[in-house]
């Protein structure tokens, strides 16, 4: 009986060690690639829509746990011909950045104040990130979406190339974007707190893939 015992509380001990273990975040890997220099010239009849909302949604994990949240975009464009989305560009509010899984007095002043300083965003030096759009292409047979979007992000001043799947839904004199979860590894944009790629003891490890998902909204005005 006591081997018994053992043996149930051995297995207890790992099912509790196993279960704090999280996963990395959601989400397919987005394609990403050295910077692209040059971008295609905008289509003849390609018209410009102002941005009237985004938001980037953001999960990150660790051992043990994760925190999910948003960031907003403040400006940008979305240019479309017919009904086809051909490029753009806008940028990302990184002061805005929010941590929703949190309550005031519960952490969340004190995790998006690290988040916003030197270890991960370092907002003093690099207060805005950007995306241009380099190619849309019509995306056939795929739940995920009807356009792969590729463009250059800019994060805390590097720059990469990343492609990644969307809903384009143009209606009149307004367009829509929005894409599935997908994940980028942070460490490719400098930023490698906590990872283990910098020796960081296993059981403090911040996962290197960030899953991300954004709503873009736009209309041209008259």
């Amino acid at each position: 009986m006591k081997i018994l015992s053992n043996v149930m509380f051995l297995a207890l001990c790992l099912g509790l060690v196993f279960t704090s273990c999280k996963k990395n975040p959601e989400g397919k890997a987005a394609k990403t690639s050295d910077k692209v220099e040059k971008t295609a010239p905008a289509a003849a009849n390609a018209k410009a829509y102002t941005m009237d909302k985004g938001t980037a949604y953001w999960a990150a994990t660790k051992v043990g746990g994760g925190h999910n949240g948003t960031i907003n975009v403040s400006s940008g464009t979305l240019e479309v011909a017919g009904n086809k989305l051909t490029g753009g560009s806008f940028v990302i509010d990184i002061n805005s950045l929010a941590c929703t899984d949190l309550k005031p007095g519960e952490g969340k002043e004190d995790l998006e104040g690290h988040l916003k300083a030197g270890d991960f965003f370092e907002v003093e030096k690099y207060p805005t990130a950007s995306f241009t759009i380099t190619s849309a292409k019509p995306l056939v047979g795929d739940k995920s979406g009807n356009t792969t979007i590729t463009g250059n992000l800019t994060l805390k001043g590097q720059t990469k190339s990343v492609s990644f799947p969307a809903s384009v839904a143009v209606i009149g004199n307004k367009v829509n974007a929005v894409t599935p979860k997908f994940t980028i590894n942070r460490t490719e944009w400098g930023i490698k707190y906590g990872s283990g790629l910098i020796g960081t003891a296993k059981d403090k490890v911040i996962h290197d893939d960030v899953s991300l998902s954004m709503e873009l909204m736009a209309s041209m005005k008259k």
